[in-house]
């Protein structure tokens, strides 16, 4: 039994395609058998929404009169600075991004209650953003100062590009010392108060394709409550971390890279956030079709928290000072009960990323697609997969002259 991307596409048109998420083909499939299911379903979707750094958006801002040259000189969007070393008037504006004046961990813990992530979130709600503009001046481009509101109708391309999104399983953080710390895996109690975890589990996109065998370039998906497309791998795409029998990573493994038109997204679904003490971010909802081609790919559906194992690490001297050190691996299935145990102690958990967000964003794009809104895409290249030898190389510190 094998399908092909296009035969799913032409029951997608005719209203006859069996859509199901990532939970529900669970049960199905246990009813059913596999090959049963297999034979049925034609999309099994995936949704994962929670913080996602490596995020960024860029725009093209439109010429003024005179014509201004903001490449080489300084953009501000609501005071979060923006990276002009593009062009005259195309700039990049990252998720982790912070105003100058924010007295960031001076008045420690920080809140930075306000970056890039935010001002991204605020475009998407159609809200005016504060435009400042210094430039050095050119015969071509006399301009050295602008000061006006912008939002995202009176700007040309606004396009999300994040390098690293949908992280492929990742960290459980907890906290050996005897004081509070503050981390990207948020607040982390002393003599392991509690764990953190960020991972949609089941229902992740990368964790129902662990090896890439239908999600690559140009692949379609949900992004930010609008249409993009898979642009490359992400960084840090790592496909030899140590996997399972099953083949499910048990580390940071996979990662995408994604673009799409920020005009076409919803606020509910870019989401600025702040972490105490670490710095401001964004909250990205991704959801990713599988296209059942055949009853390997079923297989890898059926994945359940009980799965997937993530290890569980020491982020006040492990994680900053780069050791190896793993306490332990604990399933998705005893993260989501609510507690763990690590080196005989019940320590209660916690998500940064939200599964019933998730839940939602796979039931969206089932319904896409179901009433044919959304057609698949097959990729044209794949991703870097196991065999591609890929492994993460470490900042190779030099002396300099």
């Amino acid at each position: 039994m094998a399908k092909t991307i296009a035969e799913i596409n032409e029951k997608i048109k005719k209203g006859q395609a069996v859509v199901v998420t990532a939970e529900e083909v669970i049960d199905i499939a246990r009813k059913k058998g596999v090959a049963t299911a297999a034979r049925e379903i034609d999309v099994v979707t995936t949704g994962t929404f929670g913080p996602m750094c490596s995020s960024s958006a860029y725009f093209n801002l439109g010429h003024t009169s005179p014509r201004i040259k903001v490449g080489g000189g300084r953009v501000y969007f609501n005071d979060v600075p923006a990276y002009t070393g593009v062009a005259a008037v195309d700039v990049i504006l990252g998720a982790t991004a912070i105003p100058e004046d924010d007295p960031k961990n001076r008045i420690y813990p920080g809140e930075f209650k306000y970056g890039g992530g935010h001002v991204i979130e605020e475009l998407v709600a159609g809200k005016d953003i504060k435009l400042i503009a210094s430039a050095y001046g050119t015969d071509c481009y006399p301009r050295k100062k602008l000061e006006t509101w912008i939002n995202i109708n009176t700007i040309n391309e606004s396009v999300l590009f994040n390098l690293r999104n949908a992280y492929q399983n990742y960290n459980v953080a907890v906290n050996l010392s005897d004081r509070m710390i503050y981390t990207y895996m948020g607040v982390l109690k002393p003599r392991l108060g509690n764990a953190n975890f960020c991972s949609a589990g089941q229902l992740a996109p990368l964790l129902n394709d662990p090896f890439y065998k239908t999600i690559g370039v140009g692949t379609k998906i949900f992004l930010g409550g609008g249409i993009g497309y898979v642009a490359w791998q992400g960084t840090q795409h790592n496909p030899s971390a140590p996997r399972t029998e099953n083949g499910v990573p048990k580390r940071g493994a996979g990662t995408l890279a994604v673009i799409g038109d920020l005009k076409q997204m919803k606020p509910k679904w870019l989401v600025g956030t702040s972490f105490l003490g670490y710095g401001a971010t964004i909250t990205v909802g991704i959801g990713v079709p599988i296209p059942v081609l055949n009853e390997e790919i079923l297989q890898y559906t059926l994945v359940t928290d009980a799965d997937i194992l993530a290890p569980v690490v020491d982020y006040s001297e492990a994680y900053p000072q780069r050791k190896s050190d793993v306490l332990a691996e604990v399933s998705y299935a005893e993260l989501k009960s609510g507690k763990i145990s690590v080196n005989g102690k019940e320590i209660p958990t916690a998500s940064l990323s939200s599964y019933p967000g998730a839940v939602e964003i796979a039931n969206t794009l089932k319904q896409w697609i179901k009433k044919g809104d959304f057609l698949l895409t097959d990729p044209v290249a794949p991703l870097p997969g196991v065999e591609s030898g890929i492994k993460l190389k470490s900042l190779e510190e030099r002396p300099l002259p």
